[in-house]
């Protein structure tokens, strides 16, 4: 098998590393850190797809670029679940969530006057690459907890079985690797 998978993402060509997640399994890595091009491309080509909202919401840390770039973008704000809680944070909220891409369960907060942005207002859950969907349910269970209703989820990549979901917004397909 070849060490990396080339694909076409927002227009532009990018060699993902491939990556073993377990003996029977392989991913090929997108990762926007350090990328602008690619972050700006996709926050601009999936602005065009995604429904109206209010607001942005994205798990730390990968959705971050993404989030941030959509929302300026859109001239619309962005808040973000942190992966622990920070001395600032006042009265968060927690949820637990387990992705293909880390090894342990890990939980997402909101601190209080971030869960106060997304009350009431129309929440687009924003995320780097959706595959098991269990972050996503995560940002979902954060939003209605914080009164927030959900305009749409949107992500640059959908892996696997995701690609075959039509409640998702997505800009490419990305294969798994079997072994």
């Amino acid at each position: 098998m070849a060490n990396t998978y080339k694909m076409t993402i927002a227009g532009l060509e990018r060699e993902l590393p491939i990556c073993p997640v377990s003996d029977k399994l392989d991913i090929a890595a997108f990762v926007m850190f350090s990328d602008v091009e690619v972050t700006v491309k996709s926050a601009e080509e999936l602005l065009k797809k995604c429904p109206d909202f209010d607001i942005i919401i994205t798990a730390e840390s990968k959705g971050i670029p993404l989030a941030y770039e959509m929302a300026r973008q859109s001239g619309k704000n962005y808040v973000v679940a942190r992966k622990s809680v920070k001395l600032y944070m006042t009265d968060p909220v927690e949820v637990e969530v387990k992705s293909i891409t880390t090894a342990d369960v890990q939980k997402l907060y909101l601190a209080a006057d971030k869960a106060a942005m997304l009350k009431g207002k129309k929440v687009l859950i924003v995320d780097d690459v959706i595959s098991t969907g269990e972050s996503l349910k995560a940002l979902e269970t954060l939003t209605a907890a914080a009164g927030g209703n959900i305009a749409g989820e949107a992500a640059v990549l959908a892996e696997g079985d995701a690609a075959d979901r039509d409640d998702i917004i997505f800009l490419e397909k990305l294969p798994l690797f079997f072994k």
